[in-house]
């Protein structure tokens, strides 16, 4: 519960004064914004396991219902740790490496979905890599692990363009300002996905311990 409150502060904190106003005009502001929106908030949320919360409070037709609507084809290819980086990964380029940022600054309803999908595809990600939830037709960890190397890699490289070739284009931000917040990015991100790799791990060493006393209760 308290990585979950945790997730739910930063979130809020985000979106707030003097955060917002400070995103709204510093790439740098923007950049720790989406940070917290899109990394470290996430991060807490699925932390908390906010499924099994609400699998716990459900009653047994309600979450046979939940489970059934999670194994559909749709929803499955949806919450693939694959389709999710790519969700993420996908959002990040293309803000960054087009017109788009620009834009989003000038649009306001643009600018709320852009955050809003920075929240759920973070989130996402995150489930469907190293969440503690219950997930039917999850993937193996093998795949989980290559999805994160994956994304982390796709972080890094888009900072370095970012830092070398100046972008997002199109803004009054200064070279400095714009190399700043891809330096933020490239170890912001880092330290996001150092806590993704070591949940990953966490639950896997979890499930190995408990094998034992599984079998020794049989």
């Amino acid at each position: 519960m308290a990585s979950f409150t945790a997730g739910i502060v930063m979130i809020v904190a985000s979106m707030l004064p003097p955060l917002a106003n400070w995103a709204h005009h510093d790439l740098r502001g923007h950049m720790l914004q989406h940070l917290l929106l899109g990394m470290f908030g996430p991060l807490g949320l699925v932390f908390g396991a906010p499924g099994s919360l609400i699998l716990r409070t459900l009653s047994a037709r309600w979450a046979r219902a939940m489970m059934t609507i999670l194994r559909t084809r749709p929803i499955r290819f949806l919450i693939h740790p694959f389709t999710a980086a790519s969700l993420v990964i996908g959002g990040m380029y293309l803000l960054y490496l087009t017109p788009l940022y620009a834009f989003s600054m000038a649009i306001p309803a643009l600018f709320i979905f852009l955050h809003l999908h920075f929240v759920l595809s973070g989130y996402l990600f995150t489930w469907s890599v190293a969440g503690p939830d219950p997930a039917p037709h999850r993937p193996s960890r093998t795949v989980r692990l290559a999805a994160i190397f994956f994304a982390t890699t796709a972080h890094a490289i888009l900072a370095k363009l970012m830092y070398g070739f100046g972008y997002p284009r199109g803004t009054l931000a200064s070279s400095e300002e714009i190399q700043q917040a891809a330096q933020w990015m490239y170890y912001g991100g880092d330290i996001a996905e150092f806590c993704i790799i070591f949940g990953f791990f966490a639950a896997w060493f979890r499930q190995r311990s408990t094998l034992p006393e599984m079998l020794v209760g049989k």
